[in-house]
């Protein structure tokens, strides 16, 4: 399992009976957790006195309640000292409660934040050019570690709202000036229109949801449309790519499948190697490790 633990400013404290007590800087929140299915005491106390909770409903959803969270607040993540010359080696996050029990950040991503800003800021040191791709790309966590390690980066992602809170993210990160394409729009239709353009990348980073709805408001699930898309991705990587990452939520799509979607469509034509694992956060109450979702990453000989 590959664990975000490096987190200053983020910890999973305990989990128990279907929901998770975190830290988010200096601010503790309970949320439902699907993966907790565990009983526990619930000894730490900030579970009676946490500053928010997100209460699951039965009939879908849910609602937040607060008790001292205010309405925004930041969290910063410190990226591999082993960087030479990065644009900035500390990001910020502006987090604030969401719908859907989100704050605008997966912790856990961090763990491949660290294993391609490495990538990346090698290639730069060896005169590499380093243009990724990052679709799906939600509030930019990606795209802020690619950029700081020196990419220039595509930022896709089909919500303005979204596109908005990466670009303060950016700032909060000193990264406003930054080479990053900030673009709102649909991934799949602005992958296809980039293959009749000719344009290539170095790099593609993808976290598709796992429901969404298409231009005229069909309904479509990921595994349906998962394979036709990386086929074009794919078409997209320039001669001398340095990675592939997917990462996926989807029950169903698990490490060991995107390995074999990277091993059928990528290893064939570049060779490299493939890791596929679970995503993890460790849990600092129990000494356990919460699974988060899972990544594929295809790495260029």
């Amino acid at each position: 399992m590959l664990r975000a633990d490096r987190w200053k400013d983020y910890e999973v404290l305990d989990c128990a009976g279907g929901e998770k007590l975190e830290r988010w800087g200096d601010f503790f929140l309970v949320r439902p957790d699907p993966q907790v299915i565990w009983r526990g005491d619930k000894k730490d106390p900030h579970w009676r006195k946490p500053d928010a909770h997100y209460h699951r409903s039965n009939r879908g959803g849910g609602d937040w309640e607060f008790f001292s969270l205010p309405k925004q607040w930041d969290i910063s993540y410190a990226l591999p000292a082993s960087l030479v010359r990065p644009r900035t080696s500390t990001l910020r996050f502006q987090l604030k409660p969401f719908r859907f029990k989100h704050t605008g950040l997966f912790p856990e991503q961090a763990a491949n934040w660290d294993r391609f800003s490495s990538i990346i800021n090698g290639a730069v040191q060896e005169g590499r050019p380093a243009r990724v791709l990052n679709l799906f790309a939600y509030t930019g966590g990606a795209t802020l570690a690619a950029a700081a390690a020196g990419a220039e980066v595509t930022h896709v992602d089909a919500s303005k709202g979204m596109v908005a809170w990466a670009k303060e993210n950016a700032e909060s990160s000193g990264l406003s000036t930054a080479p990053i394409r900030w673009l709102v729009d649909d991934c799949a239709k602005f992958v296809q229109r980039e293959l009749r353009r000719g344009h290539r990348y170095d790099a593609i980073i993808m976290d598709p949801p796992s429901y969404g709805r298409g231009p005229n408001g069909e309904l479509w699930k990921l595994e349906d449309t998962l394979y036709d898309l990386l086929v074009d991705c794919a078409a997209l990587l320039s001669d001398t790519p340095l990675f592939f990452l997917i990462s996926s939520y989807t029950t169903g799509l698990q490490a060991s499948v995107l390995s074999y979607l990277l091993g059928d469509l990528i290893v064939p034509r570049f060779g490299g190697k493939i890791a596929a694992e679970e995503l993890g956060l460790p849990i600092s109450g129990n000494g356990l490790t919460l699974p988060c979702g899972a990544s594929g990453l295809w790495i260029a000989p």
